[in-house]
């Protein structure tokens, strides 16, 4: 059967998934992105115009998981600001969020090697150690 123009865009599409986090005691929901949200965190992954492009992989993993978690009506946990603070839990507590996070988004290990794959190492460039 061949959808309709309506039966897609009245599909109920983004799912959500409740991730047990001990070392937060308790449980995260985990929202899946639309296009457009996609489309921006990639977007936020890049700095920079034209060939001066880089790629923002600092705090990669709390990014994610502040642009997925949901509270049970559905909106964002976190904003841009908790990100610096949310990168510096757990790092076994934020990636086993963000495995879920990345699942539903549809995001691949694939997908961030593409945005990456133009731009080399930097070994000189700044840390992002405290």
């Amino acid at each position: 059967m061949l959808l309709t123009r309506d039966q897609i865009l009245s599909a109920e599409d983004i799912l959500t998934e409740d991730v047990e986090v001990p070392e937060w005691g308790g449980t995260v929901r985990v929202k899946g992105m639309s296009g457009a949200e996609r489309d921006h965190f990639e977007a936020g992954s890049l700095k920079g115009k034209g060939k001066n492009r880089d790629v923002n992989l600092a705090n990669l993993r709390a990014r994610l998981v502040a642009a997925s978690c949901v509270d049970e009506h559905g909106q964002r946990l976190f904003r841009q600001i908790d990100i610096e603070a949310l990168g510096r839990k757990s790092a076994a507590a934020l990636g086993r969020v963000y495995d879920v996070a990345q699942r539903l988004a549809g995001l691949t290990d694939e997908d961030v090697d593409e945005l990456t794959e133009d731009f080399p190492d930097d070994p000189s460039g700044p840390s992002t150690s405290d």
